[in-house]
C-alpha cells in the first residue's frame, strides 16, 4: 500500500466482550498492609479502576468521538502508518507534525486539534510504528528515531506538504529532533516539550542552580533513583514484558497507570486514561511499543559509541532551524544542563502541567505552538 487509504476505528464487539470477561475474572494479588503507593499502584485504586473499565466506561462512545478527527493508513517502508489529519482551509496554512510519546498514543494530541486549525495550521499527528493502529510490527528496526523520523518525512510528501514544522513530547521530541536532519531544506521550525537529563547519566547537582532550578534537580534525581524501573526492563527485556502486558489487561492498566498517575500535575480525567489504555490494549500495542522502546536505546547507545561521546552529556540539537520548549511544571528541564548555549529560539516555563501536557494543560500547550509557530507561516 502506497496510496493513503481512509481509516476508520471499529473494534470488534468479541473483543470488547473478552475484556469484560478477562476484567470479571481477573487474578488479583496479596499486597502487604500499609504498602502505599511507594511501590507501584496500590491494588484498592486498580481495582476501582478496573472496575470503572469493565462497568461504565463507554469505548463505543470514545470510539465514536476518535472517529470525528479523520484518519487514514498508508504503508511506509513496510509498515502500515495510521495517522489523523486535519486541514484547516486556510490559503497559506502551516502543516504542523504532532508526534507522541510514551506510554501514550494520538489520541494525547487530539485536543490540539481545533485551536490549532483554528489558528490557520494544517495538522497531522501519526501513530508511530508499534503503537495504537500503527500496528502490527512485523520487521525490527522501527525503534530507529532517524528512521521513523524518515518515514514521518515521507508522509509529509505523499500529503503535499514541501515545508512543514514538528511538534513531539518525549520520544516524540526526539524524532521532532531529528527531522531537519532527516527532511534537509524543509522543516521551518521544531517545538518540544519536556527536555531533561539522560536518565541513566549522573545525578544533577543542584549547586549555582536557581531556585527553580534545584527543585527540578531533586525531582529528577528523585526519579533516577526510585522512577527507572520501567525504563531498565524496556531497554533490556521487552520481550518478557511483552507476553504479560498482552495476555493481561489489568496488566496493561497497572502499566500504564503508574505513568500518568506519577508524572502528571493536573489530575487526568478517567475516561482519557482509559481511552489510552483500551488502544493500547485492542491493538496490543504494549508488545510492540515495548520493542519500540528498546530498539531506540539500543540505536542511541550505539550512536553515543560511535561518536564517542557521552549520551549523558547530550543536549538540545535543533538542527538549524528556529525551536521552540515549553516546560511544564513537573518536567525535569534545566535550561543550563539541555540547552547551555541557548539555542532554542524559545523557551516557556509554565506553572501547571506534566508529561502528558496535551491532555492536562491543553490550552497553554496550544498557545505556545501558536504564539512560536506563526513567524514561520
Amino acid at each position: 500500500m502506497t496510496a493513503i487509504e481512509p481509516f476508520s476505528i471499529a473494534i470488534p464487539t468479541t473483543d470488547l466482550d473478552d475484556l469484560r470477561r478477562q476484567l470479571t475474572q481477573a487474578r488479583w494479588p496479596d499486597e502487604p498492609r500499609g504498602a502505599g503507593s511507594g511501590r507501584g499502584v496500590p491494588l484498592a485504586d486498580l481495582r476501582a479502576l478496573a472496575e470503572h473499565w469493565r462497568d461504565r466506561f463507554d469505548w463505543r462512545a470514545q470510539e465514536a468521538r476518535l472517529n470525528t478527527f479523520p484518519q487514514y493508513v498508508t504503508d511506509l517502508d513496510g509498515q502500515i502508518l495510521h495517522f489523523v489529519h486535519v486541514r484547516s482551509g486556510a490559503a497559506n496554512a502551516l502543516p504542523v507534525l504532532l508526534i507522541h510519546g510514551y506510554p501514550s498514543s494520538f489520541a494525547e494530541l487530539l485536543p490540539l486539534v481545533e485551536p490549532l486549525t483554528t489558528d490557520g495550521f494544517d495538522v497531522v499527528i501519526p501513530s508511530l510504528p508499534g503503537f495504537a493502529f500503527s500496528t502490527p510490527v512485523r520487521q525490527s528496526g522501527w525503534g530507529d528515531l532517524f528512521r521513523v523520523a524518515s518515514a514521518l518525512a515521507e508522509l509529509m510528501t505523499r500529503l503535499g506538504y514541501e515545508r512543514f514544522a514538528a511538534h513531539g513530547g518525549d520520544v516524540g521530541a526526539g524524532i521532532t529532533g531529528m527531522l531537519p536532519m532527516a527532511a534537509p531544506g524543509r522543516v521551518v521550525a521544531t517545538h518540544i516539550n519536556g527536555p531533561g537529563p539522560y536518565p541513566f547519566g549522573p545525578p544533577v547537582d543542584p549547586q549555582g542552580l536557581s531556585e527553580a532550578d534545584a527543585a527540578r534537580a531533586a525531582r529528577f534525581n528523585q526519579f533516577q533513583r526510585d522512577g527507572l524501573g520501567y525504563l531498565h526492563l524496556l531497554s533490556t527485556r521487552p520481550a518478557t514484558l511483552a507476553y504479560a502486558l498482552t495476555d493481561s489487561p489489568i496488566a496493561q492498566l497497572a502499566w500504564i497507570t503508574e505513568k500518568f498517575t506519577e508524572w502528571s500535575d493536573v489530575p487526568m480525567d478517567v475516561d482519557d486514561l482509559l481511552t489510552t489504555v483500551s488502544l493500547y490494549w485492542f491493538t496490543r500495542s504494549g508488545a510492540s511499543s515495548a520493542h519500540f522502546t528498546y530498539e531506540g536505546m539500543q540505536a542511541f547507545r550505539a550512536f553515543a559509541e560511535h561518536a564517542n561521546t557521552d549520551p549523558g552529556a547530550a543536549t538540545l540539537a535543533p538542527g538549524g532551524v528556529p525551536m521552540g520548549v515549553a516546560v511544564f511544571a513537573t518536567d525535569h528541564s534545566i535550561r543550563s544542563l539541555v540547552d547551555p548555549a541557548k539555542t532554542a529560539a524559545r523557551w516557556t516555563e509554565f506553572g501547571r502541567g506534566g508529561h502528558f501536557p496535551a491532555l492536562e494543560v491543553p490550552e497553554l500547550l496550544a498557545q505556545d505552538l501558536r504564539e512560536f509557530l506563526r513567524a514561520y507561516r
